[in-house]
């Protein structure tokens, strides 16, 4: 089978660095992230879908207070 990428950004909800989200779990964010990427209209079984991952980007030095 031919590996395939989709590459479909998207972004969660943002906050200060330790604020209220900081307690948040990080499936919380990315379940609707990639139920967000499967709502659109590809032609692809999610079942076929073996892995999916997800990155982010954080400057933390700027973040703190």
């Amino acid at each position: 089978m031919t590996d395939i990428s989709l590459c479909h950004p998207r972004r969660s909800a943002i906050g200060r660095f330790g604020g209220t989200l900081a307690s948040v779990p990080p499936g919380d964010f990315a379940t609707p992230i990639f139920k967000a990427v499967l709502d659109e209209p590809w032609d692809l079984d999610p079942a076929a879908i073996e892995e999916g991952f997800m990155g982010g980007a954080s400057l933390q030095e700027r973040a703190q207070p």
